[in-house]
């Protein structure tokens, strides 16, 4: 065999082989991340969407207090 020519298992651009092992390793290390990162993101969404529903709910309230203050001082004119 010429010095220059190599097995056929060998990588032709010179990079080195990874074993299935490295290769199951790196699959099972990307799929983590990347459900890391979409729970992340849905929690994230989650928190926002909690606050929106806050603040809905605390300005539904602010307006019902106003409502029933308006509604008790046209009350006391109508009594005088």
């Amino acid at each position: 065999m010429d010095e220059g020519m190599h097995d056929d298992t060998a990588d032709r651009s010179g990079a080195d082989h990874l074993s299935k092992g490295e290769i199951g390793k790196d699959a099972v290390q990307s799929t983590v991340e990347a459900a890391a990162s979409a729970v992340g993101e849905v929690a994230s969404i989650i928190t926002k969407a909690v606050q929106d529903v806050a603040g809905a709910v605390g300005g539904f309230a602010t307006e019902v207090f106003e409502i029933r203050e308006a509604a008790r001082k046209a009350a006391d004119e109508q009594g005088d």
